[in-house]
């Protein structure tokens, strides 16, 4: 373990504790049930990671994240995408303007609605690839480039997406490239009954929520920094890139399903936000480092949007969920610290 937690790192952990439930309770509000979309969404807020979400519209994906930018005091910009949007309505673009003492013309930049703490990318995979690579500096380097310009973009900084499953007509299928930039895959399902009844209750009634202010950027940033101060056991580190490479085909300790249904594993990355979204997890429940079941809790969503799947796995109805569930099984966390093992 090469990180240490200095002395008064341990009030923030319980601070950080504190802090979480009072965000959800806020979130809770608004937002009816949805408590592991909510768990994730917190994680990769935390770690300083985007995340792409999943389901039908009508979930309330665009209303949980409005929710969150409201309790966190962050600005946030929602951009709806779709096939005839350009990469300038996101990133901004130059102006030519007329000074009107001396009469000179000059280029003036018009920031984009990129330049925001959370943006909120709707059906990202209508767009074309042209615009959705747009995303892709801001999501690695947090600045954008604009007609030879470097526009640094404030922290934090998020991108959340949103992908509708069901209709892919007119639709451009995100490249790996980007599918990699986003730490979670958060798959957002129906409510369940009694949900579903509170949901049309405090929807067509007189309801109206105050949300009270929770956090600011600066202290957001604050925790996204003792996050990375967390130490990790080596047997957890050993463990996250066990799981990460029993996704590789060729991997000699590969499970037989893997061997069978998977074409492309996982890179590098899936091991370190394995790591530091379990250090994350760890810290939201006030604890001081991160254990394998906290690694096992987040495998899903780091995994299942960077497994690709051979013809025959797709033919015989496998998903990448049964895939990662089987490595699981297979991967012992008690194995020690040694990699391949």
């Amino acid at each position: 373990m090469n990180e240490e937690l200095h002395t008064n790192d341990a009030g923030t952990v319980n601070e950080i504790a504190r802090v979480r439930g009072e965000i959800v309770n806020e979130i809770g509000k608004v937002i009816v049930g949805q408590e592991k979309v909510v768990d994730l969404l917190l994680i990769s807020l935390m770690s300083s990671g985007h995340s792409l979400f999943v389901g039908v519209p009508g979930l309330a994906k665009t209303l949980l994240v409005s929710t969150l930018s409201d309790v966190l005091s962050l600005k946030f910009n929602r951009v709806q995408f779709t096939p005839d949007l350009m990469p300038s309505d996101i990133t901004g673009s130059e102006v030519l303007e007329r000074d009107q003492i001396s009469d000179k013309r000059f280029f003036r930049f018009i920031h984009g609605p990129i330049f925001c703490n959370i943006l909120l990318a709707d059906e990202i995979n209508r767009a074309s690839p042209k615009t959705q690579a747009a995303l892709l500096q801001a999501m690695q380097e947090k600045r954008v480039t604009v007609g030879g310009e470097t526009y640094p973009i404030a922290s934090p900084f998020l991108v959340f997406a949103t992908q509708n499953p069901i209709e892919q007509e007119g639709t451009y299928p995100l490249p790996e490239a980007e599918l990699d930039r986003f730490m979670f895959q958060i798959d957002v399902t129906y409510p369940s009954y009694e949900e579903e009844v509170k949901i049309v209750q405090t929807t067509t009634g007189t309801y109206n929520p105050v949300l009270s202010k929770i956090l600011d950027s600066n202290k957001i940033l604050e925790y996204q920094e003792l996050i990375h101060r967390v130490p990790v056991p080596d047997h957890v580190a050993a463990y996250a890139v066990r799981v990460a490479r029993a996704t590789r085909p060729e991997d000699p300790n590969t499970p037989e399903a893997v061997r069978q249904g998977v074409s492309w594993g996982v890179g590098p990355r899936a091991s370190q936000y394995l790591i530091l979204g379990s250090k994350t997890r760890a810290v939201l429940d006030g604890r001081f480092t991160p254990s394998t079941e906290d690694v096992d809790a987040i495998a899903g969503p780091v995994l299942k949007h960077r497994i690709v799947l051979n013809f025959r796995a797709e033919a015989e109805g496998i998903k990448p969920e049964d895939i990662i569930r089987e490595i699981l099984d297979k991967v012992d966390p008690r194995a020690g610290a040694r990699l391949g093992v």
